[in-house]
């Protein structure tokens, strides 16, 4: 995820128009043990100091793996045409933000379809977006067949850090519509409450501290570059020198949530398949197909597949490149630092950074390993108690 990108999002005006002693004391017993009986770990310390240090090195990595975000320059699509008799709901094109807006941009897609609509209905992909839709739809009382390429854990969604914060949705750049700015507000605000009522274990959701960290001051004030979804970002402050163990650094902390997705995503299968959903394992190849289903509503949360599937010729990859450190239970905060992040999840410690526009390569670079990890290496053996 590309937090300066989002933080450039956020500032826009269409948009806000629109849009350890402190964590091992807080403890009764150590965290490691409080994973292992399958309770949450206390996430969000009084203090940032004494935090456990990431212990980085190549020798830790236990795997890397890349991914392609499905982008639109003018952000996500959430729109309903006529293919034949059948009706299509649209609900793809999330850039970095298919995670966090799952929820937020099937909810629009759902109160787009489903009003006035008899029969069954159909859900073309099995990824957050299209779980999140097949539950609503569910939800609301229909009957529900997902039809998927692939199924968790090969979907793009589980290639992802999972981090709630709606990051390259769209390009900052580009002058956004009235529509798609109130759309991206709606969705933000629906996506976090949904989370924030799904932190239980067998979600692999719960809260997570936030340190962005700088080796020059910020330019921005505190809210100013995230506009009106300050009040998603709770904590946010800048934390004075002396009071974080980046040393000299400049650190801006919020709280946040984490949705880590091989727990999420199985976890929402099993409840799509406990209402009655049915899933059928088969690659819709054209719109004939499309046409032939049974069903005559169709939410199409196909993500890159669209582009081929239904002709979105502004949909185009941001390939992202991800390193898995040996897991660090004690771990449980997150941090951003020039261009590079790091996510602790149950599955290992997560370092990513690349943002690679229209580039479909799937194989790991190898140069590009060795520059996140020795930028998270020089984060982390500087970091010190205070």
């Amino acid at each position: 995820m590309n937090r300066r990108l989002f933080l450039r999002n956020a500032n826009m005006a269409a948009v806000s128009l629109a849009a350890g002693g402190g964590l091992l004391g807080c403890l009764k017993r150590p965290v490691g043990a409080a994973i292992a009986a399958g309770a949450l770990p206390v996430n969000l310390p009084e203090t940032a100091c004494r935090l456990p240090r990431v212990r980085v090195s190549p020798e830790r990595e236990i795997r890397t793996v890349v991914g392609l975000r499905p982008f639109r320059p003018s952000g996500f699509r959430v729109a309903k045409e006529m293919v034949g008799e059948t009706a299509v709901v649209h609900n793809y094109g999330h850039g970095g933000g298919g995670i966090t807006l799952s929820w937020g941009t099937s909810k629009l897609a759902a109160d787009l379809g489903l009003p006035g609509h008899v029969g069954p209905v159909a859900v073309l992909g099995c990824g957050a977006v299209g779980l999140a839709t097949a539950r609503l739809a569910q939800e609301a009382g229909f009957e529900v067949t997902i039809y998927t390429k692939a199924m968790p854990p090969e979907t793009t969604s589980n290639i992802a850090g999972g981090q709630w914060f709606p990051a390259s949705v769209y390009d900052p750049d580009k002058t956004l519509t009235p529509e798609f700015t109130q759309q991206f507000v709606a969705a933000a605000r629906y996506g976090y409450r949904r989370y924030q009522i799904m932190t239980d274990p067998k979600y692999g959701i719960r809260w997570m501290r936030n340190y962005f960290v700088k080796n020059q001051p910020w330019q921005s004030p505190i809210g100013g570059d995230s506009g009106l979804i300050q009040d998603l970002l709770p904590e946010m402050k800048d934390l004075p020198a002396g009071s974080h163990p980046f040393g000299t650094k400049f650190v801006r902390q919020f709280d946040g949530m984490i949705v880590e997705p091989p727990i999420y995503l199985p976890a929402m299968l099993i409840d799509v398949r406990i209402a009655g959903g049915k899933v059928v394992v088969r690659e819709m190849k054209s719109l004939e197909e499309v046409r032939g289903l049974r069903e005559k509503l169709v939410f199409n949360c196909t993500g890159l597949g669209a582009k081929g599937l239904f002709g979105d010729e502004e949909l185009a990859p941001i390939r992202g490149q991800l390193t898995f450190l040996v897991p660090q239970p004690e771990v449980t905060y997150a941090t951003s630092y020039e261009n590079t992040y790091m996510f602790s999840r149950r599955d290992g410690v997560l370092l990513g950074g690349t943002h690679e526009m229209g580039d479909w390569n799937l194989q790991p670079d190898l140069t590009t390993k060795a520059a996140i990890l020795a930028k998270q290496a020089s984060l982390f053996d500087g970091m010190r108690d205070c």
